[in-house]
């Protein structure tokens, strides 16, 4: 009887019943992951990290277009060669007012050929006394050309212009920069490396006049200037869309050519020549960085400056 339960058990062990496997898991593995999806929707790709940060901007944009916004004070541009350069240069103008009876120079002729020429400018004769008036005084020598006040962005058109064109936002903001040449020339270099706009505080900073228009050599048409009543708060509204603010410091702990964060998207904060960036808009900052100068230099100015680390964010994205 023991024999037979024995061999009873051998055969019941030999069939063949339920038993661990793979589940299907080898077969799978051997048909493949299917396509590779498109580099929107890789996790890391620069691509899918601009089209993240373009949805949430999305999603907190205002219903209401934000051009239109600010708007600087009206100027006037008074002299012979003033009048001729801002004309020369480009300089949005609505009107230019000449003296009667003016002696009919050369520099005075160019003018009106200029002013004749866009087409979009009124020409006003006005007797001398009106003249004085309107420019308080100054040696306006029978010429004076009225600039419109100039239309500065929101600080969100920045970044919705580079997310538009599919691309990182590349900004520069400006700490105590009072010439407006500086400003003109910042804004050329902008221009001219790929950037989407700049950004200036209301108060003791250089705004966009004729002096920062000309020195653009009219790439302010092309490149919006934002104007701020607090920059701190327009850095850490930058910061919060997923954008890095890097200031430029003499005593920064990195040098340009060494911090990576220059390839994403960045906020280039640069301070004034003599007093640099001030405290609370370099404590924002999430790095401060220096340009490495071997000759000595103890500053550079800001429009020097600018373009340098311009170029280099340039250099990393190309």
């Amino acid at each position: 009887m023991a024999g037979n339960s024995q061999r009873r058990n051998r055969r019941t062990s030999n069939k063949k019943g339920m038993q661990v496997g793979s589940g299907g898991q080898r077969r799978r593995g051997l048909e493949g992951k299917g396509p590779t999806p498109p580099a929107e929707a890789r996790k890391k790709h620069k691509k899918n990290r601009i089209a993240t940060a373009k949805a949430k901007h999305a999603a907190v944009r205002r219903p209401a277009p934000r051009r239109g916004g600010a708007k600087g004070a009206s100027e006037m541009v008074v002299g012979r060669n003033p009048v001729f350069e801002a004309l020369r240069d480009g300089v949005p103008a609505t009107t230019l007012y000449v003296q009667q009876y003016i002696d009919n120079d050369e520099r005075v002729r160019e003018a009106l050929q200029l002013a004749g020429a866009r087409g979009n400018i009124n020409l006003m004769e006005a007797p001398r006394p009106e003249l004085d008036r309107m420019t308080n005084g100054l040696n306006h020598q029978g010429l004076v050309l009225q600039v419109p006040p100039y239309e500065y962005a929101h600080p969100e058109d920045l970044t919705a212009a580079a997310y538009d064109n599919g691309e990182d936002p590349l900004i520069v903001a400006l700490d105590g920069v009072t010439d407006p040449r500086n400003l003109g020339a910042i804004v050329r270099s902008v221009s001219a490396f790929g950037g989407h706009g700049v950004v200036v505080p209301e108060r003791r900073a250089a705004g966009m006049t004729a002096g920062a228009w000309k020195s653009s050599a009219g790439t302010a048409a092309r490149t919006p200037v934002s104007r701020v009543t607090n920059l701190t708060r327009a850095l850490e509204g930058y910061q919060k869309a997923g954008i890095t603010v890097v200031g430029l410091a003499a005593d920064g702990e990195h040098t340009v050519e060494d911090l990576e964060a220059l390839a994403g998207p960045v906020v280039i904060v640069i301070g004034s020549e003599g007093k640099g960036l001030g405290r609370l808009v370099g404590e924002t900052c999430d790095y401060r960085v220096r340009i490495s100068m071997p000759g000595g230099a103890e500053s550079l100015n800001a429009g020097v400056a600018a373009g340098i680390v311009l170029y280099e964010v340039a250099r990393r994205r190309a």
